[in-house]
């Protein structure tokens, strides 16, 4: 049973395509402007979670990691945008300008952020942190924590729907 208070839920994925589903379930709550931080060593489950988003989110091309390119866009039917960072290489905030991190967010693409603790002091203060970690082998054990009302209600719709009864 996932633990969860306004600004917090913590649960368990037990495996690679549960993680997806909450990936997806996550992905169709976003909005535009909406900055979503996934935090977690290599191996934890970031980018798996990352393409079930864009999957919920409706992107129109497979959601791939941004490792090598720091950012990949991706579109949705309606000309909505979903930007994937991945901040892994970025040494501190001062690189974040290199990622255009504010400039995305004003021209209201939604966000996920890889490695975002290497750029957390350009971070916008509102956003949803999702913080993974290797469980034991297919587990991963992940925690959201909500900062900002408009991220309280994302966490509140996302934890309606994914766990309901059966849902994931």
């Amino acid at each position: 049973m996932p633990i969860l208070d306004a600004h917090a839920l913590d649960f368990i994925s037990y495996n690679y395509d549960q993680t997806l589903r909450y990936g997806v379930k996550l992905g169709q709550l976003l909005q535009p402007r909406d900055l979503v931080c996934l935090s977690g060593q290599l191996g934890a489950g970031k980018t798996a979670l990352a393409i079930g988003i864009g999957r919920g989110w409706g992107a129109l091309q497979p959601v791939t990691s941004p490792s090598y390119v720091l950012a990949n866009e991706y579109s949705r039917a309606d000309g909505a945008q979903l930007h994937h960072l991945d901040c892994f290489r970025l040494a501190d905030a001062s690189d974040a300008e290199h990622i255009c991190l504010d400039e995305r967010l004003a021209a209201g693409a939604s966000l996920m952020v890889e490695w975002p603790e290497n750029i957390a002091a350009a971070l916008p203060r509102e956003r949803l942190w999702v913080g993974m970690s290797y469980f034991e082998e297919e587990k991963r054990s992940l925690g959201m924590r909500a900062a900002g009302e408009r991220f309280e209600r994302l966490l509140a719709g996302f934890q309606k729907t994914a766990f309901q009864h059966g849902n994931v």
